[in-house]
């Protein structure tokens, strides 16, 4: 199972939040969803160096309210707000309707997987030896405090002949664990030999419990007691 489901999809709704939350009737439901995916990738390919790995959206009756996870806020803020501003009215003209951006910083974006996808995918767009990104890659996420980290590259690594897949893993993944706060990322790196499929997992540690029951060795049943045979 952990090879083949997405680990956000996985915990969307248990113990990851949604990324667009909203309702719609049946009827509208196809268009407000096409216009979330227009957000995103007009978002991605307009502000790449603003490093965004997620995009977050909520609907109202009167507004979509748009949040924006980004490494760099001050790329997508300018000087004096006026790149914020400008990037609402292009929203607002994309949708037909009000707008509200908000932007909020990424406090540790070495562990993000995304990012670190992206990243990846520069670098082999630059014609860097596959190999030594992936190692240089672990070895930062390591060092910024992930409890584990996989990558794996699929496509004609070095310009191959014959596409094949290469994937390094260091630490601890525990896919199947809902409590682990497992992070996902892909990318696609447009080299000349042809396209490259980047995916990284990296391991946060646990989600924090925040339940008042009892302590759980607490709660375990009692062991039968051992049953005493008379002579």
């Amino acid at each position: 199972m952990g090879q083949k489901v997405n680990p956000i999809g996985f915990r969307t709704g248990i113990t990851e939040p949604w990324k667009s939350r909203w309702y719609a009737a049946k009827k509208d439901f196809r268009d407000l969803l096409m216009e979330d995916f227009r957000v995103r990738k007009f978002l991605k390919t307009k502000y790449r160096a603003a490093a965004i790995p997620k995009v977050e959206i909520e609907r109202t009756r009167d507004e979509v309210k748009v949040i924006l996870h980004s490494a760099r806020p001050g790329v997508i803020i300018g000087r004096k707000g006026q790149e914020v501003d400008r990037l609402q009215d292009e929203l607002q003209e994309l949708l037909g309707r009000r707008v509200n951006l908000k932007v909020e910083e990424v406090s540790r974006p070495e562990i993000m997987a995304q990012l670190i996808a992206e990243d990846i995918a520069d670098q082999l767009v630059k014609r860097a030896a596959f190999r030594r990104t992936l190692k240089r890659s672990i070895d930062t996420t390591m060092d910024a405090g992930a409890k584990g980290v996989k990558i794996q590259l699929s496509g004609r690594l070095g310009g191959a002949e014959m596409s094949r897949c290469e994937k390094a893993i260091a630490g601890s993944m525990p896919l199947s664990t809902l409590r682990a706060k497992i992070d996902y990322g892909f990318c696609e790196a447009p080299t000349a030999q042809g396209n490259i499929g980047i995916q990284v997992w990296v391991n946060q540690g646990m989600y924090e419990e925040n339940g008042d029951g009892a302590d759980a060795q607490e709660g375990q049943a009692p062991k039968k007691p051992k049953r005493s045979y008379k002579r």
